[in-house]
């Protein structure tokens, strides 16, 4: 299916100019050892960052304008690895049964809080089978249509759906993705249960949003941003408690009229439980260093968000946030009655 968006072009770009400049900072020890300020052992080798989701969305984004910086930290090569399927899960199972050496590492969003909610047999267990790293950015979300929707306004989408709730469709990235529990969330705000169409990704999902072929979703400001300046969909609200910078007229939904939906997808990086706390810890400042980087600050703000700050680029405070959110997402998923199959 071909993406007509120029912002997943742009995406596909870092990701390629990624790649080069990794083995070009890496070219002087041979592409994978010694170096920058990680001294002898950890890490002799490549390091590969797994993405639990579709190349050139948002979360697939993130970790490759992070990657870069971390490397060279590390004095290392760092390579990529989109593992997509079943809502992040696939990927996130393969690292939890990873060799806990610090070779392969997680990049996963909020997700991993939801996926015990809502899958029977998962496989893993967030809290027994990974450590965390460090929290990387939260995203605001933003809830968009295709342009030649007929509603101008939140409120008018809300009266429009509970209206034509058996032919509006939304489209969503799966179960379990972020699109998904935003979706949820507006349903449950909205109080109203629409026709949800599932993609196997958030490109394919805002592909057919700017097609026309869905009427609205709620995807990540990483990934809609340049559709919204582009007037290539149109755009209701951002679902935090203040407007994002680089969208500036766009409302807020408490300013819209919809307070109940306020949310945000946070990453964060995991490896698996039993690496060494050293080699934790190594990982946790190349992070902390690759969120200072101002290019890495500049490219996030024109996608709409911004890195945490140093003190939650910490594995206590990953983990902190991780056992809130998953007792949070419990209950809603709960009352919403999901499951994954």
């Amino acid at each position: 299916m071909r993406t007509t968006s120029r912002y997943r072009a742009a995406a596909r770009m870092i990701a390629a100019i990624g790649v080069v400049s990794l083995a070009a900072a890496c070219s002087g020890n041979g592409g994978a050892t010694g170096g920058g300020d990680a001294g002898g052992g950890y890490p002799d080798q490549n390091i590969t960052i797994v993405v639990p989701f579709s190349a050139g969305g948002p979360t697939d984004t993130v970790t490759r304008l992070i990657a870069e910086p971390m490397a060279a930290k590390l004095g290392a090569q760092i390579v990529v690895q989109n593992v997509e399927g079943a809502g992040g899960t696939v990927g996130a199972g393969e690292v939890a049964r990873a060799e806990p050496d610090g070779y392969t590492v997680l990049m996963h969003h909020i997700g991993m809080s939801t996926a015990p909610a809502l899958y029977q047999d998962l496989g893993f267990t967030p809290l027994e089978n990974f450590q965390t790293v460090g929290l990387v950015t939260e995203v605001p979300m933003t809830v968009v249509a295709r342009k030649d929707f007929a509603p101008a306004t939140l409120q008018d989408l809300v009266a429009h759906v509970k209206a034509n709730a058996d032919t509006v469709t939304l489209a969503n990235a799966g179960i379990g993705a972020a699109s998904h529990l935003c979706g949820l969330l507006f349903q449950t705000a909205a109080g109203v249960k629409l026709q949800e169409v599932p993609y196997e990704g958030t490109g394919p999902a805002l592909t057919d949003l700017v097609g026309g072929q869905v009427d609205f979703m709620c995807d990540q400001t990483t990934n809609t941003s340049g559709q919204i300046s582009a007037g290539e969909v149109k755009a209701y609200a951002v679902t935090t408690p203040e407007r994002v910078k680089s969208l500036p007229d766009l409302p807020t939904t408490a300013e819209a009229g919809l307070p109940q939906l306020e949310v945000s997808v946070w990453h964060g990086l995991y490896v698996p439980t039993g690496t060494p706390q050293d080699v934790v810890q190594k990982l946790s400042e190349a992070l902390k260093v690759a969120l200072a980087d101002q290019k890495v600050i500049d490219q996030m703000a024109k996608l709409g968000t911004a890195p945490v700050p140093a003190e939650d680029a910490t594995p206590q405070a990953h983990r902190t946030k991780l056992e809130e959110q998953l007792g949070t997402w419990a209950k809603v998923i709960a009352d919403a009655g999901v499951k994954a199959s």
